[in-house]
């Protein structure tokens, strides 16, 4: 870990960078992987399992008999947790549908604007060192409420050649209509192209490593919408004197445990906390099974002491965190301040994992920085805006000047003769 103690505004610009892969290298290995999908369909699809998940599949699909397996396999108690969760989440987005408000802007001219779903969208899961079953809930869920026709399913399979059960029982909960075995960005290439066996989707959503964000970002090239770049989890932790050092140890690791890519940061204007801190992480990763990845991640992560909350806020707008935890007293005080942030937790109490599970909130959010000009997955993401005008005679008349005016000063006769042909 990187420790920084009164770091000047010089410096944060290197403080503030995240641990990237060389971007030629993946660019490249993107284009490839996408010409051989394009040319070999479902057959590429089974060799790249080979290749990157050691995981032998005759067939892609999932078939009925696998998820009737998985409905077996999953322990009640985990199944009432899910059910919980997709509970809250579904009250959450629920709660984002607007009613249609007819607006008469000009007498006789009405505007309004209607939502529709995007008809076939794509949910990538991760299922490689931690199979994301959450994530499921956090896209399915959503896309369902939207009203969306088709949900494709993607997620790489273990070493034989299956999915985990997890996977299976909450994408068959959440009323997912297709799923597939495989992963990274071979799946992005499939949903993006189209393959025998997996559709070609609308817009694709879901979190991954640098590789499947690369190769989201490259699906744009096809016409196919993204939900936001979302790659390698981050947190940003600020503390004051009041933090509890052993809670804000737990919500740095439970970031860094993710992968060796992902990066936390910790800030805080209070010594005894700053070091107690480091002192609790040092202790609590030794009792992680996944210890090996949250080491690695530290290595890009950073401990800051600053002297004001105001100058740790401005370094997390700066940063642009995709979780940002206010562990401090008087947070309502500092929400206002907040700028740039993908979620934000409020409290000592307010961990991070509640926001990755279960409060209701989704955690498929913007990182990287892109938190300044990105939002987190909403119901909003999986719908499309249509705008609706009516006009009458009386309506057209009202703006006739205006239209005409504005149209002839543009040189776009034709647009004025639109409007006084019709006022003749």
């Amino acid at each position: 870990m990187n420790i920084y103690r009164f770091p000047t505004k010089d410096n944060w610009k290197d403080l503030v960078k995240r641990p990237v892969l060389e971007q030629k290298e993946i660019s490249g290995l993107i284009t490839e992987i996408f010409a051989e999908v394009e040319k070999n369909g479902d057959k590429a699809l089974i060799e790249f399992n080979k290749k990157f998940d050691k995981a032998d599949t005759q067939s892609i699909s999932v078939s009925k008999e696998e998820i009737e397996d998985a409905q077996k396999q999953v322990k009640d108690e985990l199944k009432q947790a899910i059910q919980q969760a997709k509970e809250n989440i579904s009250i959450f987005h629920a709660s984002q549908k607007q009613e249609i408000q007819k607006i008469e802007t000009t007498k006789g001219v009405v505007c309004w604007r209607e939502n529709r779903a995007v008809e076939r969208v794509g949910i990538y899961i991760p299922g490689g060192t931690a199979p994301l079953f959450s994530t499921v809930l956090m896209l399915a869920v959503p896309a369902n409420l939207a009203g969306c026709k088709e949900i494709v399913l993607c997620t790489p399979p273990d070493k034989n050649g299956n999915v985990n059960p997890a996977i299976l029982y909450a994408a068959d909960l959440c009323g997912v209509s297709k799923i597939f075995k495989t992963g990274g960005a071979q799946a992005v290439a499939a949903m993006t192209l189209g393959t025998e066996s997996i559709p070609q989707v609308n817009k694709i959503f879901g979190p991954g490593n640098q590789f499947v964000v690369a190769a989201k970002e490259y699906a744009q090239r096809f016409g196919i919408a993204i939900d936001m770049p979302a790659g390698p989890s981050e947190v940003l932790v600020i503390a004051d004197e009041q933090a509890v050092p052993e809670f804000c140890a737990a919500d740095l690791l439970s970031q860094a445990e993710h992968g060796s890519d992902s990066q936390v940061v910790f800030i805080t204007t209070d010594v005894k906390v700053f070091n107690e801190t480091i002192s609790a992480v040092e202790q609590q990763i030794k009792e992680l099974p996944r210890n090996e990845f949250a080491a690695q991640a530290l290595e890009n992560s950073s401990f800051i002491l600053v002297n004001t909350l105001e100058e740790a806020l401005e370094f997390s707008n700066l940063y642009a965190p995709e979780h940002l935890i206010l562990a401090i007293a008087d947070f309502e005080k500092y929400i206002p301040a907040i700028q740039n942030a993908g979620s934000v937790f409020l409290g000592n109490y307010s961990c991070e994992s509640a926001g990755d599970y279960a409060s209701g909130t989704n955690h498929t959010l913007p990182t990287n920085a892109y938190a300044k000009n990105y939002s987190g997955v909403s119901l909003d993401s999986f719908v499309k805006k249509i705008t609706f005008q009516h006009l009458s005679k009386e309506g057209l008349r009202n703006l006739e000047k205006t239209i005409e005016l504005m149209a002839e000063a543009e040189g776009l006769f034709a647009h004025k003769n639109a409007v006084s042909i019709r006022l003749k």
